[in-house]
């Protein structure tokens, strides 16, 4: 991460659901053109804390920076708003609709003129521009823009997903679990993909549970458990033994209660 301010930056971050602490004084933070890997076990609190990040769930405590400045995610729209865009793993696609309608699915770009007035949906321009993104984000694999995303492969739909997200020209995008059943060459092409929005000035963030995808891929990993961040990696100096014991608690010994972060 670069000395200069975070893209994002969240600072004690705590979320509770009746007696169960799901999140307790979370710090996380990803620069500009980074990719961190927010990884944990099952109940880690990395869903919590990414909806917190989407104003889906808002935080009982903690403050958010975006861009150095302090802002208030208390919807959905706030993120939007601000330049922070989520792929969730369902993805939230329209099988019967093609790749062109899902990607504009409440973007429609309407005819100029007295067409306008008749809301006529310009179909040539938005498939234009439905081209020059994927070509732009380097997907080679859909070569017809007008097929069904029903009849797409699993990366395909994936990279759809991703592409829509870019519409709203976001800063940061957050990505839930993006090589879920994807087999080895569908995974490299998402991964890839993960790369070139970095690559473009983006902050990435990605939850997963595949750790050879985020040493493929990310930049940084930082450990949640319990609720608590427990860690932070830069991939270049840990080995995946590291991320484990720290996702599990091993490097603590059994029982031992929850330290502060190591780095």
């Amino acid at each position: 991460m670069s000395a200069a301010s975070p893209l994002l930056c969240l600072k004690g971050v705590s979320k509770a659901f009746g007696a169960n602490q799901a999140l307790s004084g979370v710090d996380f933070e990803v620069d500009a053109g980074e990719v961190v890997a927010l990884v944990g076990d099952n109940g880690a609190g990395k869903s919590t804390l990414i909806k917190a990040v989407a104003g889906v769930q808002l935080a009982d405590e903690g403050t958010f920076h975006f861009n150095g400045k302090p802002v208030k995610i208390s919807s959905p729209q706030d993120a939007t708003t601000l330049g922070i865009a989520t792929v969730y793993q369902d993805l939230a696609l329209c099988d019967n609709l093609d790749v062109v309608a899902n990607l504009y699915l409440g973007r429609e770009v309407f005819a100029k003129g007295v067409a306008r007035t008749a809301y006529i949906i310009d179909e040539t321009t938005m498939e234009q521009s439905a081209l020059k993104l994927l070509e732009s984000l380097a997907v080679t694999t859909i070569q017809d823009v007008r097929e069904p995303v029903g009849s797409l492969s699993g990366g395909q739909r994936q990279s759809v997903a991703i592409a829509r997200s870019l519409l709203g020209e976001p800063s940061v995008v957050l990505l839930d679990e993006p090589t879920a059943a994807l087999g080895v060459s569908q995974t490299e092409q998402v991964l890839h993909l993960i790369r070139t929005l970095a690559d473009r000035g983006l902050g990435v963030v990605v939850i997963t549970h595949n750790l050879e995808n985020v040493f493929a891929v990310a930049d940084r990993i930082i450990v949640l458990r319990l609720g608590r961040r427990v860690a932070t990696f830069d991939v270049r100096g840990v080995t995946r033994e590291d991320v484990v014991a720290a996702i599990t608690g091993a490097e603590f010994g059994v029982g031992a209660d929850i330290p502060k972060e190591t780095a």
